[in-house]
């Protein structure tokens, strides 16, 4: 394919940074610093988006993704997986370029790239989505984690204000299909993070306004946000943890997911060393230990998705490790 084609091509697919601007989303401004963060996170997705639909290949694709600063790279790998799904589920030829990335050089990055693989689902028609499904049966939900932060972040009337609650999902087409929601409301909460401008007091309120049921699912969200994402400062930070009350074990569950994304991409950074310190009471090793010893090998779904079964047991055991710091 020419260099010129590709350039057409993501011209074309690639939506517009004005779309990530807080005022264009209407989201909360809570100060300068934080808004220069939240826009620089979305910037920074759509040029790894950009540069995986122009890229010859992965390996030009990977060199100038490496090229963005550490702190917001990992958003450059969820951008590059979305396009690449994007390219998956579009009639053109080859349909398995995010199998051949998670082989190569997203392997490190597994986590961002199941979520980006959401953000395409949401823009591709549901009978493209066989072409995008993500072959592990662990990971795939991320895919809804990303299609719930997507529909919160540009549908966010319908999703945050209205609290739209998906109750009959179409995917996975399997006895699992039940657990969807539960997926896609973890992405949501991640999402009010966003549009909560970082701001614990508006993100908690916002969490406030879904229905009792769905708070364990959106404050998981939220923690994951709040430490991969960052924007707060320590005493922030342990407001968020108050304001979660009942559900502090699935902030912490959310926030070592996050400690475990960036420490297995080795993009880890103070910001995330400190949120997990607050959240989790554990550096980011510790929090990424607790995933992997957790983490069911095979992953094998019973009546609950082997995925829940992981968060619920992550979610379990910081809850233990800060009770016996206390004791």
């Amino acid at each position: 394919m020419s260099g010129g084609w590709r350039a057409v091509r993501r011209r074309l697919l690639t939506p517009s940074h004005n779309e990530t601007k807080l005022s264009t989303r209407g989201f909360h401004l809570k100060d300068d610093a934080a808004r220069t963060n939240l826009e620089t996170v979305g910037g920074t997705f759509l040029d790894g988006y950009a540069i995986a639909v122009e890229a010859r290949d992965q390996d030009e694709a990977h060199e100038r993704l490496e090229r963005i600063p550490v702190r917001y790279r990992g958003f450059a790998y969820e951008g590059a997986a979305m396009g690449l799904a994007m390219l998956d589920g579009l009639p053109l030829p080859g349909n398995d370029r995010v199998a051949r990335f998670l082989a190569g050089h997203g392997a490190p990055h597994d986590y961002m790239v199941h979520v980006g693989v959401g953000w395409a689902m949401a823009r591709l028609p549901r009978f493209r989505w066989a072409s995008i499904e993500p072959p592990d049966p662990l990971l795939r939900w991320l895919a809804l984690d990303g299609y719930g932060f997507h529909q919160a972040y540009f549908r966010t009337a319908r999703y945050v204000h209205q609290h739209h609650r998906e109750s009959d999902f179409p995917w996975p087409g399997d006895g699992t299909r039940r657990y969807a929601g539960h997926a896609i409301d973890q992405g949501v909460g991640r999402a009010l993070w966003f549009i909560g401008g970082t701001d614990p007091a508006v993100v908690a309120d916002l969490v406030d306004g879904y229905q009792a049921d769905r708070h364990a699912d959106l404050w998981a969200g939220v923690g994951l946000a709040a430490c991969y994402a960052a924007g707060a400062t320590d005493a922030e930070l342990r407001l968020l943890l108050d304001r979660a009350g009942p559900h502090r074990p699935q902030l912490a569950q959310g926030a070592a997911f996050a400690a475990t994304a960036r420490i297995e991409s080795g993009l880890l950074t103070e910001h995330a060393e400190a949120a997990t310190a607050v959240l989790c009471g554990l550096t980011p090793q510790q929090a990424a230990g607790v995933c992997t010893r957790a983490r069911p090998r095979p992953a094998v779904d019973g009546p609950v998705p082997a995925y829940e079964v992981w968060r619920q047991e992550i979610a379990d055991r910081i809850a233990d490790l800060a009770a016996g710091a206390h004791r």
